[in-house]
């Protein structure tokens, strides 16, 4: 007698739980900020450069790549930890600073764990060492026997104190005895600007932003990190192969929002960001710049950033690294 109230209230909660698990994707409604928080030409940039059309497209939305250099990233992090937490501006650095400036700063004007929420790391790229031409040094031997003739030392360009390209040079120049004199740019790419010119003796950058002036001939490689070498330049040995320190340190890619921006926002960014890396003419280009994709979403990035902090944070206590 109470078959047909049953079968449609049943009916009903049927029909309801399909539509939440058919529920629609959390949509974006006005322009993208990509906030870059380096100048433009470095490894992050261009990354966001390459990127930016195809996210454009994938959500209906204009996509803008904003520049904000300074503070080893901390301006930058700090503009997307005090934005609207709807997705709709985007942090993408290499986040090696972020698990970096906990331990370089004293102070930080945000809290990574509370106003910052990972997304997705983007690409892996190994660093690239490479020295100016007019240096006498073709390879990782004549470096290190450079290293010991020349006791005044090399002048070595990098992306900011604290940057891991700059703990990475700390730690291969302790290892050849080499006396570097460390000179901070506001960004990699002012920093390879200046080793092209002449202006400084070596720098250890991302091969994103680096392998060009290494194979238009504007500097010359000596060595490359990451697991295997790298085809653009299969002459270059490994810093494993030399014996070299910091072996699999290399510029990791990733993309942050607001720290409260809802779970559902940040999957569906972590999923168009693993389609566009996808993409064929975005993945050749990457691998053209030597980058691996890795596009594992948010719970990888967060377990990288722990890890990352902890080791990184060694560095630059055993060293003594301080912000200028």
């Amino acid at each position: 007698m109470h078959r047909r109230p049953i079968l449609a209230g049943l009916a009903a909660a049927l029909s309801a739980t399909g539509a939440r698990a058919q529920a629609p994707p959390p949509a974006f409604d006005h322009t993208l900020r990509i906030v870059v928080p380096n100048a433009p030409g470095g490894t992050s940039d261009i990354l966001a450069r390459l990127i930016a059309p195809e996210l454009s497209r994938a959500i209906g939305q204009n996509v803008v790549v904003e520049n904000r250099a300074g503070a080893a990233g901390n301006i930058g992090a700090d503009a997307v930890a005090k934005s609207p937490p709807d997705g709709h501006t985007l942090l993408l650095l290499d986040v090696g600073a972020l698990a970096i400036n906990p331990s370089l700063f004293p102070r930080l004007p945000f809290d990574l764990a509370r106003d910052l929420a990972p997304v997705t790391m983007l690409i892996f790229a190994p660093y690239v060492l490479a020295v100016r031409n007019g240096l006498p040094v073709t390879d990782a031997a004549s470096l290190a026997a450079f290293a010991r003739a020349n006791p005044r030392g090399l002048n070595v360009a990098n992306s900011g104190v604290g940057a891991l390209n700059h703990l990475t040079a700390v730690e291969v120049a302790a290892h050849l005895g080499l006396n570097a004199v460390q000179v901070p740019y506001r960004g990699g790419a002012p920093a390879l600007t200046a080793v092209a010119a002449g202006e400084t003796d070596l720098i250890v950058n991302g091969a994103t932003a680096t392998l060009p002036f290494v194979t238009n001939g504007s500097m010359r490689g000596i060595a490359v990190s990451g697991e295997a070498r790298l085809p653009a330049v299969p002459n270059l040995p490994t810093f494993r192969e030399l014996g070299w320190p910091m072996a699999d340190a290399g510029t990791w890619q990733g993309v942050l929002v607001q720290g409260a921006t809802p779970r559902p926002v940040v999957e569906r960014l972590a999923a168009e960001l693993r389609g566009v890396l996808a993409m064929p003419a975005v993945a050749s280009r990457v691998a053209d710049l030597g980058g691996e994709r890795r596009t594992e979403g948010p719970e990888a990035l967060r377990a990288f950033l722990a890890r990352a902090t902890e080791e990184y944070g060694r560095t630059v206590r055993t060293h003594g690294i301080r912000p200028e």
